[in-house]
């Protein structure tokens, strides 16, 4: 059996994508999802899906029933590190991260989505990540 090698490869660049993304997460958040993947929705879009990303202090704002502060607070946090969450996007893929995009549902124990839209390949424009704070 023959492997296509772009096949692979891409599977690989997905792969690294997300082992980026739950790295950031642990450094950022104190603690990694338990589950997480990286898929293409198009040419021009990647999405990181990640569940169960919940802190234990953020387990109780949801106990509490404090979600949309649990959503605030996580959503602050995490274009805080917009340009962490490029940067690696932006090495593997070698394009140019166009938006980022971040959000979770505090309801469904933490279940994520950090969304990158790309420019075309070989576009020259700035990074997302380059308007973020650092």
């Amino acid at each position: 059996m023959t492997v296509d090698t772009d096949a692979a490869t891409d599977a690989r660049n997905l792969m690294n994508i997300t082992n980026a993304v739950v790295a950031i997460y642990k450094d950022q958040f104190g603690r990694g999802p338990t589950k997480a993947r990286t898929t293409w929705c198009g040419e021009d879009v990647l999405v990181v899906i990640l569940e169960d990303t919940l802190t234990p202090a953020e387990r109780n704002l949801a106990k509490m029933g404090e979600h949309q502060r649990l959503r605030d607070t996580r959503i602050l946090l995490q274009y805080a590190a917009a340009a962490e969450f490029c940067a690696p996007v932006e090495q593997i893929t070698g394009r140019v991260v166009r938006a980022f995009v971040s959000g979770i549902d505090a309801e469904v124990d933490g279940l994520a989505l950090e969304t990158f839209v790309l420019h075309p390949a070989g576009f020259a424009a700035p990074s997302r990540g380059a308007s973020s704070p650092r």
